[in-house]
């Protein structure tokens, strides 16, 4: 079980981050192009926006796979916690049906709407894409700090949403999340335009295409070196096992060297 869904989580995290950080890096594209009459950020904008909407139907269907694996894999979680950690996910399905609905129609859009009311339709993708994986995380980061319930017998008999979605750990998970997906967007985005900018194809369109993804990666980089260290130093308090697997400490000391 826990090597199929490391499977199946690794595969789609990076479809993950492209669905939530990819189309603001479109929408930076496209506004450059509309408010500067710029025709190479107009045509970054449409090609980028064919790539954002496969990435969009695959992550989709690994998504798909993922919600079969939480109840097939781990009945026992969900058997007794899904009336809680159900309700973030229920969130997480309405978000990325909206990001589905308004993807398909800015596709739609080129050519069609109005200049400045296309641009606008990607809007809702973006904002979608980040309460999406506000919801996911918060539903990662209550089963690294479970909260907002109350158990009677075995059974739950109360849950407040709200501390549900806000327990203690969402606060660093959820930043560090996003600032992660803004960098492998902007990382992943940029670096066909790299190589071509080191092959010797100097043109504007690989220039664009280079900088605008780079500079919102880049600038996403230092709040994350922030962010990760409040991370890590939570998990080291909060959950000490945990931290010492990920630093592969296999014996109880004090005092270890990294």
């Amino acid at each position: 079980a826990r090597a199929q869904m490391g499977s199946s989580l690794g595969f789609h995290i990076i479809l993950a981050c492209m669905g939530i950080a990819f189309p603001a890096i479109v929408m930076i594209a496209h506004y450059r192009g509309l408010r500067h009459h710029d025709q190479a950020a107009l045509l970054l904008a449409r090609r980028w926006s064919k790539v954002m909407a496969v990435l969009v139907a695959v992550g989709a269907v690994t998504g798909t796979v993922l919600s079969f694996e939480m109840g097939l894999l781990w009945p026992g979680l969900m058997g007794r916690y899904g009336s809680v950690i159900g309700i973030p996910f229920s969130f997480e399905g309405i978000f990325f049906f909206l990001e589905a609905i308004f993807t398909a129609i800015y596709l739609y859009g080129w050519d069609r709407l109005p200049a400045w009311a296309h641009f606008w339709s990607l809007a809702p993708v973006v904002i979608t894409g980040i309460g999406g994986a506000f919801s996911v995380v918060a539903a990662n980061a209550w089963m690294n700090d479970p909260s907002g319930y109350t158990m009677s017998g075995g059974r739950i008999t109360s849950v407040d949403p709200v501390a549900v979605f806000f327990n203690g750990a969402t606060y660093y998970q959820i930043p560090h999340m996003i600032l992660a997906a803004y960098m492998v967007a902007g990382g992943l985005a940029a670096t066909p335009y790299a190589v071509g900018l080191l092959r010797g194809h100097r043109d504007r369109y690989n220039r664009l295409g280079f900088l605008l993804p780079f500079t919102v990666a880049a600038i996403a980089t230092p709040f994350q070196i922030a962010i990760g260290d409040t991370a890590a130093r939570a998990i080291a308090s909060q959950q000490p096992v945990k931290f010492a697997s990920m630093e592969y400490v296999t014996v109880t000391a004090r005092g270890v060297p990294e």
